[in-house]
């Protein structure tokens, strides 16, 4: 999973960004050198920002809830722990129902190998949280990571991450943990036997039920975007959300990642298929059964790493990084897009190095719509239309 190919070297310049309100900064409470922004919902629509921050013991997994333009008190989930601190290997930190609260991390105990763990956390009240437990029954010095969470019912969660039991030669398994709401593993399934090894996973919850978004793997190493549902106590066969044919013997740590609301599903992904590194999103009205024609989001030679959300009119809005020019700086670009696949002027976020913005998220909550990007020093700003 960290085997990372530097995907392309991008020369072509950024189209004219149009005229858009600007961003308005927004501050949040992490402190100083922390990284791995998220977002998630709590119970009751309010967001939760999470991230990384470097303390005295190492690092903490942090969180506050942002609701009605305020931050709560940042609390601890874990502390001193040995975090995974890659940018794809994001931690998250969700409320699954009323006094039910959730956590995950990967964990990386000596950097001397590959060996990768996905660890969860529990709290009743979002302060105190549970001794970190191994959130998968193998144990052996594998890769186990790239996860992603949400809540899947009956007090349950579903815990999406890959497996490498053979190592980096072997086939890379999407697999899926049930919790219970003490963290504990009450069921281990694989999902699809060979997927892309270094890319994350995304899951939604629709009203019909559980969507994952992954970068799927044929034996002639086409690396499409598949979407797989769980409906009516059974998962669906794989589906491509769009043919690009993306041909990649390397993995090219760059995924989808998806919003639901209701029956409206929204997938966003990066593709480097036919020379034309892009951003493209597609749209869909039957909770993933079936996707509208994907629509081409970013404007020039696009680095990738996207996000998407979904706002409360059924829009989207995507982000990702962008190069301008052949030696210009890199670029946090967000762009509204209706279901219709109509696509709004690209609002520009912000500049800098590439290391320096990190993985931006973006996340709608409340009526508003938010953005977190950084590698070291976090970021937030709110995206107007």
């Amino acid at each position: 999973m960290r085997n990372i190919l530097l995907v392309l070297s991008l020369t072509v310049a950024v189209s004219a960004i149009g005229q858009t309100p600007a961003p308005e900064a927004v501050s949040n409470p992490a402190a100083p050198g922390s990284l791995q922004p998220n977002w998630s919902a709590a119970a009751d629509g309010s967001a939760i920002f999470s991230w990384l921050e470097k303390t005295s013991g190492g690092y903490s997994l942090r969180y506050a809830v942002r609701k009605a333009g305020a931050w709560s008190e940042p609390h601890t989930v874990a502390a001193s722990r040995k975090f995974f601190r890659h940018a794809a290997e994001v931690p998250e930190v969700l409320q699954i129902a009323d006094h039910q609260w959730m956590a995950h991390w990967i964990e990386m105990p000596n950097p001397e190998n590959e060996a990768e763990f996905v660890y969860v956390s529990t709290s009743t009240d979002g302060v105190k949280w549970t001794p970190p437990a191994m959130a998968h029954h193998d144990r052996s010095q594998v890769e186990h990571g790239l996860a992603s969470l949400a809540p899947s019912g009956n007090g349950e969660a579903s815990l999406i991450w890959l497996e490498m039991l053979k190592g980096e030669d072997g086939p890379a398994a999407l697999k899926r943990t049930v919790l219970n709401a003490s963290g504990q593993i009450v069921k281990e399934e694989r999902l699809d036997e060979d997927v892309c090894s270094c890319c994350p996973t995304a899951i939604a919850r629709t009203s019909k039920g559980l969507a994952i978004a992954y970068r799927a793997r044929t034996p002639q190493d086409i690396r499409d975007i598949a979407v797989i549902r769980f409906e009516n106590g059974q998962w669906s066969k794989p589906k491509v959300v769009n043919a690009d044919n993306w041909h990649i013997t390397a993995c090219p740590t760059n995924a989808a990642t998806i919003a639901a609301r209701g029956n409206q599903l929204a997938v966003a992904w990066y593709t480097g298929a036919q020379d034309k590194p892009r951003v493209e999103v597609a749209f869909s009205s039957d909770a993933g059964a079936t996707f509208a024609k994907a629509v081409t989001v970013s404007t020039g030679h696009a680095f990738g790493y996207a996000s998407v959300a979904l706002e409360d009119d059924g829009n989207a809005i995507v982000s990702w990084l962008q190069r301008t020019g052949e030696d210009g700086p890199t670029q946090v670009l967000a762009r509204h897009v209706n279901s219709a696949g109509v696509a709004q002027p690209v609002i520009e976020v912000a500049k800098g190095g590439q290391s320096a913005l990190g993985y931006p998220r973006v996340f709608q909550s409340g009526g508003e719509t938010l953005i977190a990007w950084g590698g070291t020093k976090l970021q937030t700003a709110r995206l107007k239309k």
